[in-house]
């Protein structure tokens, strides 16, 4: 590269930079779809038997497409900080939001098939016996919060970007 070029920091950094975005979308939207799926199936399933409660048991895939959401979110965040030519952008910063996007992406997929496994589960023994609602809720609610960490552990660690060198 010549030297009369803008770019400062590391040319390879925005690489791992633009990873760890993908990696938090791509993942998280894994697990919102494997959760979405699974948990539909039971609905689906359970829906034939008791059309009833078709409504109320669709709590599982609103959770499940929730985690899309995060891994948006860290996405947005990570590639709003990837600007080489505004402000230097070093190998630090890069592995900062890749990790970032891992954290939370891979987090998301793990509470998908989580959320998919008590969902189609839940609302087919909720269809049998009522009493199991409130017990599948609190269970899909853990299950939900293990990718809250990794959002909040993502934002953590998207922020430790741009702190390698004083510019």
């Amino acid at each position: 590269m010549s030297s009369s070029s803008s770019f400062s920091g590391d040319e390879t950094a925005p690489f791992f930079g633009f990873l760890g975005a993908a990696a938090a979308l791509v993942f998280s939207c894994m697990g919102a779809a494997y959760g979405t799926a699974k948990s539909g199936v039971g609905v689906a399933s359970m829906g034939v038997m008791r059309p009833e409660l078709v409504m109320k048991s669709i709590v599982p895939v609103v959770m499940a497409g929730v985690l899309g959401i995060y891994g948006l979110i860290i996405a947005v965040i990570i590639s709003t900080g990837i600007n080489p030519k505004a402000k230097s952008y070093y190998l630090f910063d890069g592995y900062a939001h890749l990790s970032s996007g891992l954290a939370c992406g891979l987090a998301g997929l793990s509470a998908g098939m989580a959320i998919g496994i008590v969902g189609d589960a839940g609302v087919r023994a909720n269809a049998q016996q009522p009493k199991l609602f409130v017990g599948m809720i609190l269970i899909l609610i853990f299950a939900e919060a293990l990718a809250l960490y990794g959002l909040i552990v993502g934002i953590i660690l998207s922020s430790r970007a741009g702190q390698s060198r004083a510019d």
